[in-house]
């Protein structure tokens, strides 16, 4: 049960409210002065607190600075707009006047208490999140994810732009979400925009937005992506992609908070926070002229560098267990554990793709696995770049059956072969694939082969 604080000098107003609030199921206690209520909230908590304005010794707004996580409602009977103004410059969460109606307070109340409520169990997430190292998806402890967890919760609550750097697959939107959660813009929007996804005679029109007749086919106006994370965030991946032209546009959206639509002489005024990455070498490109320099400076006022996934010791097993655990749910799937040699060769892996390699690869495992571990043969026989270094399939095999295993998908690759090889015992099959005669008999089951009976 919530419960409210009532502060009034006036009896009759006292036992009203309390009444009122007690019949819609809320606690209350009552005060006459400020100084009777800051005894009574060092002695128990308050979810919200209703006080009067004008009281015996210090005014209701008194409160405010010294309670500032609690919410409070000013009262008055003396209803003026510079009253209100004031009460809620001072940090008042609403302000109500004397009459008040009864459905009102009611409805007032009831939005306030469950505002707080949910900002609380925000708040205690983000903490818990930020206990543990792990940012809407980003897992592991390493040292250098600490310092990037660092640099996130540092960053994120200022307005700067912030570059992050990275190998290709190592997270970079993730930490771009982290700090948009974590910061004053979460309630508004986080668009996010691959540059390297856009044609180039795209992009500038998809940013900036376009006017009805700017070119053909523009039959009506359209706002930009720039335009859409007005107030929020604007993620740019690939920077690197951009053409000097748009980047020249970009630098002056940056410059002069404005931008100016294609086909449009008129500017509108945009809020926008932004944060870019790229797999790609910016100061090189900067010698290179192929990215300009003012525009590099700006972005980079504070750049967050990734670390490849071969870099990360201890965090591979966990986030192999973690996509695993998740790719189960996603395709109930039941449940499945790595066998240890499959982990210790993923610590050996140079993993060139990063965690999206690695979720292809658990994907495709649990695809292929029967049982409910996840053995190198599950790992090797989709991927010739497999973590022990070879390929189970194509060690035992001709040229003609390696140029089928490209051709062929995994299932008609192996109803070829186990059709071509009817006079070869089950042990040489499965040996000759790389496979357990229990994974090979599953898969027979599940492709209907049956085996040749004598």
């Amino acid at each position: 049960m919530n419960t409210i604080l009532v502060i009034d000098d006036e009896k009759l107003i006292r036992d009203s409210l309390k009444r009122l609030l007690e019949k819609n199921n809320y606690q209350v206690n009552i005060a006459e002065t400020v100084e009777e209520a800051i005894h009574l909230i060092n002695e128990q908590a308050f979810d919200l607190i209703l006080s009067d304005l004008r009281l015996p010794g210090a005014p209701g707004t008194s409160l405010l600075e010294q309670f500032p996580e609690i919410p409070i409602i000013i009262m008055t009977s003396y209803a003026s707009v510079n009253s209100a103004v004031d009460a809620m410059k001072l940090g008042a969460i609403d302000y109500i006047a004397k009459p008040f109606d009864h459905t009102e307070l009611i409805l007032m109340t009831q939005r306030i208490i469950k505002e707080r409520k949910l900002a609380l169990e925000n708040s205690a997430l983000k903490n818990e999140l930020a206990k543990d190292f792990t940012i809407y998806g980003m897992i592991g402890d390493c040292p250098a994810m600490q310092e990037i967890n660092n640099l996130i919760h540092k960053v994120a609550p200022m307005n700067t732009s912030v570059l992050i750097l990275g190998e290709t697959g190592t997270g970079k939107e993730l930490v771009a979400r982290a700090i948009h959660e974590f910061s004053e813009r979460q309630s508004s929007a986080l668009i996010s925009i691959n540059c390297a996804s856009i044609a180039e005679n795209l992009i500038e029109s998809e940013l900036f937005g376009y006017n009805k007749g700017a070119f053909t086919g523009a039959d009506h106006d359209h706002p930009g992506l720039i335009e859409a994370a007005d107030g929020g965030t604007l993620f740019l991946d690939e920077i690197g992609e951009l053409s000097l032209e748009v980047q020249a546009r970009l630098l002056r959206v940056l410059q002069e908070n404005e931008v100016r639509r294609v086909g449009s002489t008129q500017t509108r005024r945009v809020d926008i926070r932004l944060i870019a990455a790229t797999h790609k070498n910016l100061p090189q490109m900067v010698e290179d002229n192929l990215f300009r320099q003012d525009l590099y400076f700006r972005l980079n006022v504070l750049d967050i560098i990734l670390p490849p996934l071969k870099e990360r010791g201890g965090d591979i097993s966990k986030l192999a267990n973690y996509f695993l655990t998740k790719l189960v749910k996603k395709m109930a799937h039941s449940p499945v554990q790595f066998l240890p040699i499959v982990l210790q060769k993923f610590q050996e892996h140079k993993w060139p793709g990063n965690i999206r390699e690695m979720q292809n690869i658990i994907e495709r495992a649990l695809i292929l696995t029967d049982s409910d571990e996840i053995s190198l043969e599950h790992i090797s026989l989709f991927n010739e770049d497999c973590p022990d270094g070879h390929n189970p399939v194509e060690k035992h095999s001709t040229p003609e059956k390696k140029n089928m295993t490209n051709s062929f998908s995994l299932d008609e690759y192996l109803i070829h072969f186990l059709k071509e090889n009817t006079q070869q015992t089950e042990t040489e099959l499965a040996k000759q694939l790389g496979i357990s005669r229990k994974t090979l008999w599953g898969k027979r089951n599940r492709l209907n082969i049956p085996k040749k009976t004598k």
